[in-house]
């Protein structure tokens, strides 16, 4: 039995050699190829950088506003009676002068008559007391009549000027009365729903108008911004930082505004600034303004809520990164990675302000002109990382490092920086290569 057992475990000796051959052969291949055990260093990280330069950054504030319209007429009748046909469309564009109500016209016919017949009356008598006093005139002048009956003749005929004087007047206002009876538009515009049918009686004094017409073109931007942001920014442009104007100059007409609607989409036509409150709201603390903007297509209505984008001066020699260049740790406070000297990583804390065009920060501590900073593949590296820097190519980009991100959106939603995409090729590339050296 003991001999069996010998010649067993001299066979599994036998076959157990090239097994631990293969194994010392995997080993020199790792520590040849920089593998575990190697004494091959990783090549530096592809990464991107901008560099930063001082330049003029305009101060745009993104205020929130409604859409008013620029004349707003309520329609309603001027005098009482029954509505007897509705002229207009709803919803339709009128001119001023249009016919939009007729009310029932008889009645004020019958008063023009009546205020005519009255006017010829008086007319009449006022020829008869013309005669009567040239007659008195006469005798008079003849020594036939008596001093007091010309004088009654006269105030007779003086009387009877006022009657038609008054006569006039009262068929003047019948007149009125009986055009008002046609309910016209008082400015052109866009009318709204009627508010009153056919048949309804409506009088002079009810408080309940016939329709409102509201003209959308151009159209108003009321908007509210802090008064203590206000101060602050005519203070900063009064000290020479901002665009280098009087602190009030930038409410001419001249400034530039534009207009962001509810959906996020930009309104195309540029507005004016038309003037800003003397006086600030003591309950919210906000100073209104208003600016105006063209409608040529109607898309703006009253009561609409846009956020407005007003340039109220320039930041000067300021310096901005890229978002995506911004980190920050657990405290929220922010950094960047420069590529500092031998193209080793640097860490920089910085502090971040306002953002300009929608995808940059404005560096207002930690950044000098002709600073490197990371913008992508930096996920994978720290301080004191050797790196391999390429100027960043993006189609948004500016020469102070402003842009848009090389990002891709992946099929969840989620976004994955292009910088990590390459890192992860050439990194995969580099353990294929490894691999097939070692089944060489």
């Amino acid at each position: 039995m003991l001999r069996n057992l010998s010649r067993f475990g001299a066979i599994l000796a036998f076959l157990s050699l090239p097994l631990i051959a293969g194994c010392n052969d995997e080993g020199k291949a790792q520590s040849a190829s920089g593998g575990p055990g190697g004494g091959q260093q990783r090549p530096p990280a592809p990464v991107s950088f901008v560099t930063t330069k001082r330049q003029d950054l305009p101060i745009i504030n993104n205020l929130p506003g409604r859409i008013a319209a620029t004349r707003t007429a309520e329609v309603r009748p001027r005098v009482s009676g029954i509505i007897v046909k509705r002229v207009f469309t709803q919803g339709s564009e009128v001119k001023k002068g249009d016919l939009l109500y007729k009310i029932d016209p008889q009645p004020f016919q019958v008063q023009v008559a009546s205020a005519q017949a009255t006017l010829e009356k008086a007319q009449a008598a006022e020829k008869q007391a013309e005669q009567t006093a040239e007659r008195q005139k006469r005798l008079r002048q003849n020594k036939v009549s008596s001093e007091q009956t010309y004088e009654d003749a006269t105030a007779t005929l003086a009387k009877a000027k006022a009657d038609v004087a008054s006569a006039k007047a009262s068929l003047q206002s019948a007149q009125l009365d009986l055009q008002y009876s046609d309910v016209k538009a008082p400015i052109d515009g866009r009318i709204g729903r009627a508010q009153i049918t056919e048949g309804a009686l409506v009088s002079a004094n009810s408080t309940e108008n016939l329709a409102t017409i509201q003209q959308l073109d151009p159209v108003y931007a009321d908007f509210t911004q802090s008064a203590n942001e206000l101060m602050q920014l005519r203070r900063t442009m009064g000290a020479g930082k901002g665009n280098g104007k009087e602190p009030d100059e930038y409410d001419a007409p001249n400034t530039k505004v534009s207009l962001r609607l509810d959906d996020g989409s930009s309104y195309g036509p540029k507005g004016k600034l038309l003037f800003s409150e003397a006086s600030v709201d003591s309950d919210t603390g906000q100073i209104t303004l208003r600016a105006e903007f063209p409608n040529p297509d109607g898309d703006l209505l009253p009561g609409m809520y846009v956020r407005v984008l007003i340039q109220q001066g320039i930041e000067r020699n300021a310096i901005a990164v890229p978002q995506q260049a911004v980190q920050r740790d657990a405290g929220g406070n922010a950094s960047v990675l420069l590529v500092g000297k031998d193209n080793k990583v640097e860490a920089q804390p910085v502090t971040v302000g306002r953002v300009v065009g929608g995808d940059k920060w404005v560096i207002q501590k930690g950044l000098t002109e002709g600073a490197k900073v990371i913008t992508e593949g930096f996920q994978k590296i720290g301080p004191g990382a050797p790196v391999n820097p390429q100027p960043w190519k993006s189609d948004n980009s500016s020469t102070n490092g402003g842009g848009g991100s090389d990002e891709t959106k992946t099929s969840d939603g989620s976004k994955k920086d292009q910088g990590d995409e390459k890192e992860a090729a050439l990194t995969s590339g580099a353990k294929a290569g490894a691999s097939g050296d070692t089944r060489k």
